[in-house]
């Protein structure tokens, strides 16, 4: 970015103007990338425009900070992006228009945006999400879809950097987050998609994962004519809980040296005896769990006598591993979220049981829930749990089960989760799946029309694990473009082609490096059916498993 900060109008509104702009021609809606070369005279002409733009586009309520042309092959520096972002460049694959400004949503808030429009443009307008509690502009998303010809936009979502405390004393800032930055970013990034191609997208995506995860629901919910399809991973709805769910494990583990605290390596002992006892109830021991939800972890055959031991469990510590794989409830009963699947242990020792409070919990119930910086985390409790629930910041929850919206409308979800996702339980995924299903007394069947779940089984918190993970979430999990092996083409393929996804297949590279070559591919199964070994074949290939009924 070239701005650290927006330049808020009291203005609420936003309208566009993009005068004299001259016809762009846009490419054919393939499913493969274009890196948009074409000739130097069109180039050029694409170029000379895209320098253009700034000076021409009027966005009320708005700054338009800068356009430029970025040739692909270029590795674009991001020198201005927040420190706590992590990213300082992004390699660019395709010809681009890059245009950045930032839109006022209040007398006191607003975010930061781009659009990166493709000089291979197929028709296709998307909007990519974010993670966390951060205000982080997902470049890596931006890169990886206007390479395939989407025009693409993303917003910091309210504020910059990965912590909460822009919340503080500003609920405007909050409900930029919730909600109101990505719609606003949706409403601004269409026109001005429209504007700089002279023509309307033909259709409207969005992909996110994490919170951008929860995003896409909350469209899916609150702005079903957001988007033709969504493509939603690993969503943190039930968003208050999960913060609460979150705090808790330091509450259970202690902070190191308590007698409470499990260590890395005393985690990885569990690790292995969860896969002793649920690794080959999918019919083969290959050291992935296709389906926890029939995992019923017992880690008692680990407890040895004495305190000091660094190879078995203490008793204290067994009742820490037993409470980790139980539903969290609050001093009432009432179910607050459900537990970490087991698989996600080794993971989860750097976030969850390394013995600090988790910082996005400290963060939200100090600047957002109770808007009170000297919030204890270490005291997080049944009343906090109660509390976040009850104050729920512009229903950040995103819990609604009445999907009626989108599907009268014919937008299409996507669904998915890892099923070794160390910060968000992929069990929470099924429960909203069926939460859907009572509230609009639909069946699997029924919801397959507009709605499909499948867990990506071995696979952490949106990429990475030791499933085949690669299901085309992003660039860096791509195999191929197919839509057979792209969850992102796959839902351009039922959107425009009405060929709904019965499987995602992923792949596993061998080291995790794809130049090294795959080492073993998967067919992830549409819940509630789960993947089982036939008992025979080379277990490396989809057609050696099968998607049975739980």
């Amino acid at each position: 970015m070239r701005f650290k900060q927006p330049l808020w109008t009291a203005v609420l509104s936003a309208s566009f103007v993009l005068a004299n702009s001259s016809p762009t021609s846009c490419g054919e809606n393939n499913t493969t990338p274009d890196n948009g070369h074409g000739n130097s005279t069109n180039r050029d002409r694409f170029s000379s425009k895209c320098a253009a733009v700034a000076s021409k586009l009027a966005v009320e309520s708005s700054v338009v900070h800068f356009s430029e042309f970025v040739a692909a092959g270029t590795n674009l520096s991001l020198a201005e992006n927040d420190p706590s972002c992590t990213q300082t460049f992004i390699a660019v694959t395709a010809d681009i228009c890059r245009i950045a400004l930032s839109v006022s949503t209040s007398n006191r808030s607003g975010f930061n945006m781009e659009a990166w429009l493709p000089s291979n443009w197929t028709g296709r307008f998307l909007s990519v999400g974010n993670g966390g509690l951060n205000g982080c502009i997902k470049y890596a998303d931006l890169a990886y879809t206007s390479a395939l010809g989407f025009s693409t936009v993303g917003t910091n979502n309210g504020h910059n950097g990965t912590s909460g405390k822009p919340f503080y004393n500003n609920s405007d800032v909050v409900q930029d987050f919730a909600y109101r930055a990505l719609h606003t970013g949706v409403v601004v990034g269409k026109q001005i998609s429209q504007n700089f191609y002279n023509k309307p997208h033909d259709k409207s995506y969005y992909l996110g994962c994490s919170t951008g995860g929860r995003q896409g629901f909350k469209s899916a919910q609150d702005f079903p004519n957001d988007f033709d399809g969504i493509v939603a991973g690993a969503p943190a709805f039930a968003f208050n809980n999960l913060t609460s769910w979150s705090g808790n494990f330091y509450r259970l583990t202690g902070p190191p040296g308590s007698p409470t605290f499990v260590s890395p390596p005393l985690w990885a002992r569990v690790h292995v005896d969860v896969l002793k006892q649920c690794d080959a109830l999918d019919g083969l021991t290959d050291g992935v769990i296709e389906y926890t939800l029939k995992c019923n972890y017992d880690p008692s055959g680990l407890v040895c006598e004495g305190s000091n031991s660094t190879n078995c469990l203490t008793p204290l510590q067994a009742e820490t591993v037993k409470a980790v794989y139980q539903p969290l409830f609050d001093d009432n009963g009432d179910l607050v979220y459900p537990r970490l699947q087991p698989g996600a242990e080794i993971t989860a020792t750097s976030t969850f049981f390394n013995g600090v409070p988790f910082v996005y919990t400290a963060d939200w119930f100090r600047y957002a829930i109770y808007n009170d910086p000297t919030w204890d985390p270490k005291a997080i409790g049944s009343t906090d749990f109660e509390n976040a629930e009850r104050i729920n910041p512009f229903n950040i929850q995103t819990w609604k089960g009445d999907l009626s919206g989108v599907r009268n409308r014919g937008t299409k979800i996507i669904h998915w989760h890892g099923g070794a996702d160390y910060l968000i339980s992929s069990e929470n995924s099924p429960r909203y799946y069926e939460h859907v299903s009572s509230t609009m007394g639909l069946s699997s069947a029924e919801l397959d029309s507009f709605y499909r779940y499948f867990t990506v089984s071995g696979t952490g918190h949106c990429s990475g694990g030791d499933g085949a993970h690669a299901i085309g979430q992003s660039s860096a999990e791509s195999n191929s473009y197919k839509p057979s092996e792209n969850i992102l083409m796959a839902m351009v393929d039922w959107v425009e082609n009405g060929n709904a996804p019965e499987t995602l297949i992923g792949t596993k590279w061998v080291n995790n490096t794809r130049t090294l070559g795959i080492a073993f591919q998967r067919a992830h199964c549409k819940y509630p059916k789960r993947n089982q070994y036939k008992g025979q074949g080379n277990p490396d290939v989809v057609g050696s498993w099968e998607c049975i009924d739980p």
